[in-house]
């Protein structure tokens, strides 16, 4: 049996086959990766998103791209859209710091450099870089206007041995060859494929919002917080994630340099700020929580770091209200292969993962191009299911040991729940 983990991802150009059509439910990072892909590829593919547009939800402010991030990226997204983003991604220095509530180093982690596989643009992006989320998804959307479906729910699907039909809300349907579940945490298609499959709250709470990086406030940050991330532990597992996007190049300008069918609006330079604590220490339900605004999530948190060094109080201050939300932190719990059918999942809807270790989009990312991978080979003549299998193989072995390794962090950082097993 081959294994994809052991090779770059490799995405043909050539035509494929028009009786393969992929039905992707789901246009996050990972959905939208993959649809690049298939159309660099020439499979035919359609994106169904419930949300009724892309920006209907605040789903994260930044993330830090490693090597797998960079390389699916590259294998995926036609080149010059892979430029934009090498072009206004930020380089901060590759480390995570620790420290403790008043500022006093704790450690220091040195992220890893090496590639995970041959990269095609590795002299363009290094291995570590830092994007605005909504930046990246507002990339990966270009050029799939005519095959991004939004405000689709889909209720479930109707399977064969040849074909499957998803289902939707409004009375629709769609029938293709592959169904991919790319639609999250809450995944309608993981509770009917894999039943079994469990979603688990770690009881521990993140409260999310941007800070402004003005001149006064770079003044005032030591040159090791300018780093890919840094924590702030404090008694009590209280927890303060700080971390810089900055972007290389301005967005609008790299747009009409590399790409200018990507429009962008003028973007500041900011901090992403998150305070994490378990549920039962924070003072406020989860519909207490949901129902805060901004300004009030900002006074929770300044009342839980109370006493901490002058600068972190400084920085939640600067907390923009409109930025401000919480989210609850939950991990799927590992389950074994299952048999191969033409309905399989990525990222978050198999194996959704604590961010205590930074690695979810990542590997949401490695799986759309170890999909688009896996199908190209398909319609080059490999069985479906073989294909399949060897790439749900692959997804399980590095997803769930992502899983593993994030929830045993959360458990030592935050105090959250330990991973059922």
């Amino acid at each position: 049996m081959s294994n994809p983990e052991s090779r770059p991802f490799s995405i043909s150009s050539s035509p494929r086959s028009p009786r393969t059509h992929v039905i992707v439910v789901g246009a996050g990072l990972g959905g939208l990766c993959l649809a690049q892909g298939l159309r660099r590829a020439g499979i035919s593919v359609a994106v169904y998103e419930r949300d009724a547009a892309a920006v209907t939800r605040a789903q994260g402010h930044r993330l830090h791209i490693d090597g797998r991030g960079r390389q699916a990226l590259s294998a995926t997204l036609p080149p010059h859209l892979f430029e934009l983003v090498a072009a206004v991604a930020g380089r901060p220095a590759p480390n995570a710091n620790g420290f403790d509530h008043q500022l006093r180093p704790t450690g220091v982690f040195f992220l890893d450099d090496s590639e995970p596989g041959p990269a095609t643009h590795a002299d363009t992006m290094p291995a570590h870089t830092v994007i605005d989320r909504q930046v990246l998804r507002r990339i990966l959307l270009t050029g799939l206007d005519d095959i991004v479906h939004f405000g689709r729910r889909c209720l479930g699907y109707d399977s064969d041995a040849d074909t499957v039909t998803a289902r939707f809300a409004d009375g629709s349907s769609a029938r293709g060859s592959v169904l991919v579940a790319a639609d999250g945490v809450g995944s309608v298609i993981r509770a009917q494929r894999l039943p079994h499959a469990r979603v688990v709250d770690s009881q521990v709470r993140l409260i999310y919002g941007r800070v402004p990086l003005t001149p006064g406030l770079r003044r005032a940050l030591p040159p090791e917080l300018i780093s890919i991330f840094n924590s702030v532990v404090g008694p009590g597992n209280r927890f303060v994630g700080i971390a810089p996007v900055q972007y290389r190049q301005p967005l609008v300008a790299a747009a009409s340099r590399l790409a200018p069918e990507v429009t962008f609006e003028p973007a500041e330079d900011t901090l992403a700020v998150m305070f994490g604590r378990r549920r039962d220490r924070l003072g406020l339900s989860d519909s207490e929580l949901r129902a805060a605004s901004g300004r009030r999530l900002r006074e929770v948190v300044l009342e839980q770091i109370s006493g901490w060094h002058p600068l972190v109080t400084r920085i939640i201050e600067k907390w923009t209200p409109s930025s401000v939300y919480p989210i609850a932190v939950r991990s799927s719990v590992p389950v074994p292969p299952w048999p191969t059918s033409n309905v399989t999942l990525l990222g978050d809807a198999i194996h959704a993962m604590s961010p205590a270790a930074g690695a979810g989009a990542n590997i949401a990312l490695r799986d759309a191009a170890a999909l688009a991978t896996a199908l190209t080979e398909a319609t080059s003549g490999r069985p479906l299911r073989d294909s399949l299998r060897d790439y749900e193989q692959a997804m399980i072995d590095e997803g769930f040991r992502m899983v593993r390794l994030s929830a045993a962090n959360g458990t030592q950082t935050l105090g959250a729940d330990p991973l059922p097993i």
